[in-house]
């Protein structure tokens, strides 16, 4: 993805953060959706990538396996405090009619006299979850229960 392409947008909804996530491929999508989750809670220019963590969650499908890997890093935000900025996933493959995943994500504990705190996000949800591929471009689609 060039420099200047939007990676996410937030789009307009009522109580809750609906997003927007773009990337040339699945792949970088999954990572902006990472992205744009964390930038919902805090300025994700301000968590410095100081641990290195490996992720693997699986899915039924694209869209399970998008809500598992955004539960998956909110789970991590919620019982071992941590916030992550950059998000490398290294594949995305179908095995045995499930889809599998494996990133790695950078971060650093929460500080609360670091990081501000925008909105706490409760729960990733299937509503209107939308993942759309092209051959040069993915766009998905969630939405964020505040």
């Amino acid at each position: 993805m060039a420099g200047g392409e939007k990676r996410f947008e937030f789009l307009e909804h009522m109580a809750d953060v609906y997003i927007a996530a773009y990337g040339g491929d699945l792949a970088e999508a999954f990572e902006n959706a990472a992205l744009a989750m964390f930038e919902a809670m805090t300025n994700t220019s301000d968590v410095e990538l100081k641990i290195e963590e490996d992720v693997e969650v699986e899915g039924h499908d694209e869209q399970s396996l998008l809500y598992n890997w955004l539960e998956d890093l909110l789970v991590r935000f919620e019982v071992e405090n941590m916030l992550y900025s950059r998000f490398k996933v290294l594949s995305i493959e179908e095995v045995d009619g499930k889809f599998r995943l494996k990133a790695k994500i950078y971060g650093e504990p929460f500080d609360p006299e670091k990081h501000k705190q925008k909105v706490g996000i409760k729960a990733v949800t299937y509503h209107r979850m939308e993942i759309k591929r092209e051959p040069s471009n993915t766009v998905v689609k969630f939405i964020l229960d505040i």
